[in-house]
């Protein structure tokens, strides 16, 4: 009887540890399991933000293209046909009139040459990274009101200071992408452009006085500018609001907490680091 009690509490005990290490190789494989799925989601998530934030440049700098474009046709083209065509008078004119022309010309080969060095230094996304948000969205609106398509006003509130590679990138297609909407579908006479900084909270606000939009439009289509920029605004851990109704504009408001500890798809709390 004795020794039958002694081997069964063996077996017991060799089935009780028995059992405990199944468990322990269980649970050490599940986890492993959920460390290769978390990597492989990780890995899905840092590919589409590179990949947005690639196309993000692109566009910027297909924009940018379409300007200098537009800018060397209406522009230089016709300064530089004037020159010609007033040097090629001055065989007939006299001294004084010879001297005012070549001066004219020489204005205007000066202001050619300003122009083609700003146009080159567009050229490049990177533009925005050396001037910043602010400056880059300044220029952009005098070029917008150098048109006469549209009047823009830019405000800003706050002292200014940035908000990171990434981030100002994201915001200024952002910006870009308002605007396309409002030229090409509002009618819009206005547009505002509104940059609010204080410490916890960074605000770009939007807005024109266009035709406006049905909230179901937005709600239907997905893919709309409207809709990519709520997109491209959670990439950046910032929050779009879209307002807008039939006859009363638009208003787009977007808000960025930039000290925010996020962790980004590249495994850290900086957007602008890549692993």
């Amino acid at each position: 009887m004795y020794d039958e009690s002694i081997r069964l509490l063996v077996l017991s005990t060799i089935a009780f540890f028995a059992c405990l290490s199944g468990f322990i190789v269980y649970f050490v494989v599940l986890y492993r399991n959920k460390q290769f799925i978390n990597k492989q989601e990780q890995e899905k998530l840092q590919s589409a933000f590179r990949q947005e934030l690639l196309q993000a440049q692109i566009e910027v700098q297909e924009q940018t293209l379409v300007h200098i474009s537009r800018e060397i046709h209406d522009n230089i083209t016709q300064v530089l046909s004037f020159v010609k065509l007033s040097l090629a008078m001055i065989a007939n004119a006299d001294d004084d009139q010879k001297q005012t022309k070549i001066n004219e010309s020489r204005e205007l080969v000066a202001q050619v040459i300003t122009d083609l060095r700003d146009l080159s230094k567009s050229l490049s996304f990177e533009h925005i990274i050396n001037l910043g948000l602010f400056k880059t969205i300044g220029l952009e609106v005098k070029k917008i009101n150098k048109t006469g398509i549209i009047k823009a006003k830019l405000l800003t509130e706050g002292e200014k200071y940035s908000l990171g590679e990434q981030r100002e990138l994201v915001l200024f297609r952002i910006f870009q992408e308002a605007l396309n909407n409002t030229l090409k579908h509002s009618g819009a006479k206005h547009f505002k452009i509104s940059l609010q900084y204080n410490s916890e909270m960074f605000n770009l606000t939007l807005e024109d006085d266009g035709a406006g939009f049905s909230p179901n439009s937005l709600i239907n289509s997905s893919g709309s500018g409207l809709k990519n920029i709520e997109n491209r605004a959670t990439l950046i851990g910032a929050v779009a609001t879209i307002d807008g109704s039939p006859g009363k504009g638009c208003c787009i408001n977007v808000t960025l907490n930039p000290f925010q500890q996020r962790l980004y798809p590249n495994g850290t709390t900086d957007p602008d680091r890549f692993s």
